[in-house]
């Protein structure tokens, strides 16, 4: 009996123990609950007030302007500054918001402050301990941020540069960019563009030794301007590269000439120093200008206008050589006059031995000293060498040696570019004729015909070329003919030109294509070295207006100009005018071999 009651009582009280604990998890669980409760609110009023701070963070640059004139005001009664808070909450603030962190180091990487005389804003670029930690917290390297401008074009900025509302300066140590001005109207779109997105893009591809050269200039929209930017350098890319291979294609010796009143690509009167008398013709008197106004047009593409910038980029450094007559001395003097116009220091362009005038002499030879480039014209009308020989009366005979080229070639050989010419000297009566002219080694043609002589001539200047001249290091052009318009006559009987004043319309009024350029195309044919044909022969048969005519030289009197006994040039060209057009085809060339040697380089 007593054992059943202690057992009864024990097992009461176990009752009662399983009771207590239950109540007791009912009321842990209660309050759990509730602390999890009030947890949630702490949580969420801290989370709010966080998140309003940040919102409306003491900054000039703040988006809400209430805001700012409460922050403002109340700087004014403490030495706390808007930047000592972010310090000082800065751990708390990048454990929470990581990259809330790197945004505040951006921002403060670009300081701002009003210039009080000017009322405008101007924008520090960031010092070097900035741009550094912003590097160390950014993705590597730094992308270039544009500047808005009309013409897109992207400016850099160093350390301590600034932009002013007038005429400030970025001072760039990259060459080309030193002393770049902003103008007032961009000056305020970077102001506004600051004003409203006030944070630098993190930089990619700079690495730590360059750092203090980031480019930090500020725009607005950095993504989406960052993202058509490239987009637009793609297409830009792609569109050049077409257009490039449209004039690889492109038969630039068949089309006509257009009227366009961007010509001349220079004045008479900027070159008159450089211009030969002959070749002067506003200078002798000519009043109508027209001539000047006409470009050449392809059918088949555009012909980039020559771009003397670009085209002594492409030189600097290089040698380009005329080899040839008279109408090499044309072209070379028209070249000369688009290039030295585009020189920045035109003191530094001359002639190396200082001559002026450019008739008579074996060579001439122009610097451009600021690019290291020459241009230059070795007179060698045959290509082949004027000789002579003892007559049987003791005196010397003149004669033409078709199995030597001319005398000059060692000295050109090496050149970069060379344009070769021949063809109007073989028109003279000596050639034409034939008659004890024609030598080879010690035996004179008692008589051979011209174009036979032209044939051996050719041939023995394409061997010389494929013996002496290297393809891998040069390029090698041939001009072909002129065409000249003597009507009446010819050069030296009284052939006159004078009249005309707009070029041929019709093609039915050209003349036949020159025997001499088809003996030509056939001995180009069996060359090894790739000789680019410049085919002029048709373009300038339109040109019956390009001509000196009666203005070739200066202070003729009206009988002397009409006189027969005194011919006039219809052979040669004024300039500016038709070689101009013969320059902007080497221009085109030029290109888009450089076009294709990139491409090789590459797929190599």
């Amino acid at each position: 009996m007593a054992d059943a009651t202690k057992y009864e009582l024990i097992g009461v009280g176990n009752n009662n123990n399983n009771h207590l604990v239950t109540d007791l998890k009912n009321i842990f669980s209660i309050l759990k609950a509730r602390k999890t409760v009030a947890f949630a609110y702490v949580f969420t009023l801290v989370f709010v007030s966080v998140t309003v701070f940040l919102a409306f963070s003491p900054s000039q640059n703040a988006s809400s302007p209430w805001f700012t004139n409460i922050f403002s005001s109340s700087s004014t009664t403490t030495t706390t500054t808007p930047d000592s808070y972010k310090s000082q909450l800065s751990p708390f603030f990048s454990f929470l918001f990581p990259n809330t962190t790197n945004s505040s180091r951006s921002t403060n990487a670009t300081s701002q402050s009003r210039n009080p005389n000017t009322n405008e804003e101007t924008f520090k670029a960031p010092s070097l301990e900035n741009m550094t930690k912003s590097l160390v917290n950014s993705s590597q390297g730094a992308v270039p941020v544009s500047v808005p401008r009309t013409n897109q074009t992207t400016v850099s900025t160093t350390k301590n540069s600034t932009l002013q509302g007038n005429s400030t300066s970025l001072v760039n140590k990259e060459v080309g960019v030193k002393n770049q001005t902003l103008k007032p109207d961009e000056a305020k779109s970077v102001k506004k563009n600051q004003s409203s997105n006030a944070t630098v893009p993190s930089a990619t591809n700079v690495s730590s030794s360059n750092a203090s050269s980031v480019k930090g200039v500020v725009s607005n929209n950095y993504t989406a301007s960052l993202a058509k930017k490239k987009k637009n350098g793609k297409n830009g890319a792609r569109e050049k590269d077409e257009y490039l291979e449209s004039l690889i294609k492109c038969d630039f010796f068949d089309g006509e000439w257009v009227k366009d009143d961007s010509y001349p690509l220079y004045e008479s009167d900027s070159c008159t120093d450089l211009i030969d008398e002959q070749f002067n013709c506003i200078r002798n008197g000519r009043l109508d200008k027209n001539f000047q106004k006409y470009k050449w047009k392809p059918k088949g593409c555009i012909l980039p206008r020559l771009d003397g910038h670009r085209m002594l980029d492409l030189l600097r450094g290089k040698r380009l050589v005329f080899v040839g007559d008279s109408l090499n001395r044309n072209m070379w003097e028209s070249l000369i006059c688009i290039l030295r116009k585009a020189a920045k220091h035109k003191s530094r362009v001359y002639e190396v031995n200082g001559r002026v005038h450019f008739r008579g002499e074996a060579s001439y030879s122009f610097i451009f000293k600021d690019y290291n480039f020459t241009v230059e014209l070795f007179v060698s009308p045959f290509l082949v060498q004027e000789w002579e020989m003892p007559d049987k009366n003791g005196t010397k005979k003149e004669t033409l040696r078709l199995d030597l080229v001319g005398r000059s070639s060692d000295q050109y050989k090496d050149a970069d570019i060379i344009v070769f010419n021949t063809g109007h000297w073989w028109t003279h009566d000596k050639t034409a004729k034939g008659e004890d002219y024609y030598q080879e080694g010690s035996h004179i043609y008692h008589e051979l015909n011209v174009l036979e002589a032209f044939r051996k001539a050719i041939t023995t200047w394409s061997r010389w070329v494929d013996a002496n001249v290297n393809p891998s290091k040069s390029m090698v052009f041939f001009r072909g003919y002129s065409a000249s318009h003597f009507s009446g006559g010819q050069w030296n009987s009284g052939g006159a030109c004078d009249s005309e004043t707009e070029p041929i319309d019709n093609e039915k009024y050209l003349n036949q294509y020159p025997p001499k350029m088809g003996v030509l195309e056939n001995v180009l044919k069996f060359m090894k070295t790739d000789v680019t044909y410049l085919n002029i022969t048709r373009m300038t048969d339109f040109r019956k207006d390009g001509h000196p005519s009666i203005y070739r030289k200066q202070n003729l009197s009206p009988e002397e100009r009409k006189s027969p006994l005194r011919y006039q040039d219809c052979s040669h060209w004024c300039l500016p005018g038709v070689p101009d057009a013969w320059n902007e085809i080497l221009y085109a060339e030029i290109l888009t071999r450089q076009y294709q040697n990139q491409h090789q380089q590459k797929r190599g």
